[in-house]
C-alpha cells in the first residue's frame, strides 16, 4: 500500500480554491513517533465560499496518528462536496485536548461519510465546535451512513489491556453547528464518563468561540443505528447556554437500538435521553432500549412539539424526569406541554403517573423479547404488543432496517503493528516528504494503488496554476 507521511505539519494540505482531487487506496500517517495536528487539511480560515476546496475524495484509504504519540485529528473538512468512504481511520487521541477523526466547522458541504471505521478519543466525528471565519456559514447536507464508530477499550483506565495513557475521552458523535444531516445504520459504541459526562450522542448547539450567533442544529435525522456500551445515549441542547445561537429543531431519533447504556462498567447514570435549554421538535419514536438510568431528563423549558411514540425501555428508578418536578405527569406538564406520549412499552413504571395509551408490564421478561439474555430484542410472535405501535407495526426499532456488523465498517481492523487494514499483501511504497502534499487549484488529480504495482498518476488541466 503506497504510503503519504509527514515529520511535521499535515500531510495533505489544500489550497484555498483546490478541487477534483481523489485519492484511492493510499496510506496517510505521521512519521514513526511524531505527533501531528492535522493528517490532512481541507480548508482553514478561508473568508468566502469561492475559497473553499471542493471536490475531493478519501476512498479506500488507511489514515491513522502514531500508536504511542497520537495524532489530534484525521481530516479537517473545512471544504464542500467533499467524501470520505470505504476507508480506516484510526489512532486519533492527545492527552488533554480534543481529537477527532473527522471535523468540520468551516465548510458549507455537502459530505459524504460512508462505509468507513472511524476512531477518535475526543469526537469520533464532529461538525461545529469552533466559529467560522465564513459569516454565516453553517456545514450543511451531511450524510453519514454506514460507518463504525469506535473507541478501544486499550484507551480506558481499568481495563485489562489499558495501555497507560489517559487520553482525553469525550463522546462518539457530536452536531455543535449543522443542518440538514442523516445519520443512518451506523455502529456507534464504547463511550465512558473521563473528561466529558459520557453522552455517546451530542446533538448540542454552540456559538463557540462567541461570534458565530448563526450557529444552529436543525434537520437532523438519526435512525437505524446501533448505539451500545456507553455511560449514556443522547443529549439535545435547544439554545446555547454560554453564548447567543439559535434554537435546535426538528430532531429525529427513530429505529435505533441502545444497549447496554450505564452500566457500572462506562460510568454515568445511565440516561438514554435528555432534553436541555428548549428543544424544539424533537421525536423519539421506534427505539428499543436497555438503559439502566431515566428513560428523559428535562430541564430548561418548555419543550415545544415534543413526540415519544411507540418506544421500548425499562422505566428504571423515575422514568421521563424533569428538574424539579416528579417523574411522569408532571414532568410532561411542566417541560413538555402539548407532548404526544402514546404507544410506548414502558417495563416496570407505574400506569398512574402516565398517559393512558401506553403499556407498563411489570418487567422487560414480559415484553416478549425473541431471546432478551442473548441480546435478541425482535418482539416474539406471542408478545403481547406485538403489532401495538401506532403505526400497527410493533413497537421499538426494526430490527431487519438497523445497523449490524455486517453492513457497517467493513474494512478489517489494523493490526497493533500497524500495517495496512487487510494484511497489505501488495507491494509498499512510501513517499517521505519534506512538506506536505499541496493540492493547488486547477490541478485534476488521483492517486491510486493498484495490486501488481502501486503506482501514482496525475492529469493537469489547462489553465492550472500553483497557489
Amino acid at each position: 500500500m503506497p504510503k503519504l507521511e509527514s515529520g511535521s505539519g499535515a500531510v495533505v494540505i489544500a489550497a484555498p480554491g483546490a478541487h477534483h482531487y481523489r485519492f484511492i487506496g493510499l496510506e496517510l500517517r505521521p512519521r514513526p513517533d511524531t505527533f501531528l495536528y492535522n493528517l490532512v487539511t481541507l480548508g482553514t480560515t478561508e473568508t468566502s465560499l469561492a475559497e473553499l476546496p471542493h471536490h475531493i475524495i478519501f476512498d479506500r484509504c488507511y489514515l491513522h496518528g502514531d500508536r504511542a504519540k497520537g495524532t489530534r485529528r484525521g481530516i479537517a473538512m473545512n471544504s464542500s462536496h467533499s467524501a470520505v468512504v470505504d476507508s480506516y481511520l484510526s489512532d486519533f487521541k492527545e492527552a488533554g485536548a480534543d481529537s477527532q477523526a473527522l471535523l468540520g466547522w468551516n465548510g458549507v458541504g455537502p459530505f459524504a461519510i460512508v462505509n468507513n471505521y472511524l476512531e477518535a478519543a475526543g469526537e469520533n466525528v464532529m461538525f461545529g465546535g469552533a466559529d467560522p471565519t465564513i459569516s454565516g456559514l453553517v456545514p450543511a447536507d451531511i450524510e453519514v451512513r454506514q460507518n463504525h464508530l469506535a473507541k478501544p477499550l486499550e484507551w480506558k483506565a481499568g481495563e485489562p489491556g489499558y495501555r497507560g495513557t489517559s487520553w482525553t475521552v469525550k463522546n462518539l458523535f457530536e452536531l455543535k453547528n449543522a443542518r440538514r444531516v442523516l445519520v443512518d445504520q451506523n455502529l456507534l459504541e464504547n463511550d465512558w464518563v473521563q473528561a466529558q459526562n459520557g453522552f455517546a450522542v451530542l446533538f448540542t448547539v454552540r456559538n463557540q468561540d462567541g461570534s458565530a450567533p448563526w450557529s444552529v442544529v436543525e434537520d437532523v435525522t438519526f435512525t437505524h443505528n446501533v448505539v451500545r456500551h456507553a455511560a449514556n445515549g443522547v443529549n439535545v441542547l435547544g439554545q446555547d447556554d454560554l453564548q447567543p445561537s439559535q434554537p435546535s429543531h426538528r430532531i429525529l431519533i427513530g429505529n435505533n437500538l441502545f444497549d447496554d447504556i450505564g452500566a457500572a462498567r462506562w460510568g454515568g447514570g445511565g440516561f438514554l435521553f435528555q432534553l436541555l435549554a428548549t428543544a424544539a421538535d424533537v421525536t423519539i419514536e421506534h427505539n428499543t432500549a436497555l438503559q439502566t438510568g431515566n428513560i428523559l431528563f428535562a430541564e430548561r423549558g418548555p419543550h415545544l412539539g415534543f413526540v415519544y411514540r411507540d418506544n421500548i425501555a425499562p422505566h428504571n428508578q423515575y422514568g421521563i424526569i424533569g428538574n424539579g418536578t416528579g417523574p411522569g405527569k408532571p414532568t410532561l406538564a411542566a417541560y413538555f406541554p402539548g407532548a404526544v406520549v402514546r404507544k410506548n412499552v414502558i417495563a416496570g413504571g407505574p400506569p398512574d403517573l402516565y398517559p393512558e395509551d401506553n403499556f407498563f408490564p411489570a418487567s422487560l421478561a414480559q415484553i416478549g423479547f425473541v431471546d432478551l439474555p442473548a441480546g435478541d430484542y425482535r418482539l416474539a410472535p406471542n408478545s403481547p404488543y406485538k403489532h401495538a405501535a401506532s403505526d400497527g407495526q410493533d413497537p421499538g426499532a426494526d430490527f431487519q432496517g438497523l445497523a449490524s456488523d455486517r453492513t457497517v465498517g467493513s474494512i478489517v481492523h489494523a493490526s497493533a503493528s500497524d500495517e495496512p487494514p487487510g494484511g497489505g499483501s501488495g507491494p509498499r511504497t512510501t513517499w517521505r516528504r519534506r512538506g506536505a502534499l499541496r493540492l493547488i487549484v486547477g490541478l485534476a488529480l488521483v492517486v491510486i494503488a493498484v495490486a501488481a504495482a502501486a503506482t501514482a498518476s496525475a492529469t493537469r488541466q489547462r489553465g492550472g496554476r500553483h497557489a
